[in-house]
């Protein structure tokens, strides 16, 4: 069966991209546009990973990982963000325990390797 992959970014430009580079290895990517949207299809979807932005309007990826985790305690979550900072990635990490923080740009070789370790696919 093919992993499946939700990316939930605000920028459309960041899901195709993703999208591309996953489903060229196989993987079946579902996009969301905002928190509430991934909330909303993470049952009808039923993702084995989800790819989160932080900086989203409405609800940031904060937030949403919170909601997530209420709804779905063993989804993996990798947080997929430009905030690079020490900060951010020990509070992605340590405090909300996400499984992995991914800062954007990111490199394709990169994401793919981060997203088939966390698929345990390697």
């Amino acid at each position: 069966m093919c992993p499946k992959v939700m990316v939930v970014d605000d920028e459309p430009d960041n899901i195709e991209l993703v999208q591309m580079i996953l489903e060229a290895e196989g993987i079946e990517v579902e996009g969301a546009s905002s928190g509430f949207e991934c909330l909303d299809k993470l049952d009808k979807v039923d993702p084995d990973l989800i790819l989160l932005d932080i900086m989203m309007p409405e609800m940031d990826g904060w937030e949403t990982f919170h909601q997530i985790r209420k709804k779905n305690k063993d989804v993996k979550i990798a947080m997929l963000t430009v905030k690079d900072q020490e900060f951010d990635k020990m509070l992605g990490l340590h405090v909300l325990k996400a499984d992995d923080y991914i800062t954007k740009p990111f490199g394709v070789k990169q994401l793919v390797r981060r997203v088939k370790a966390l698929l345990d696919m390697e």
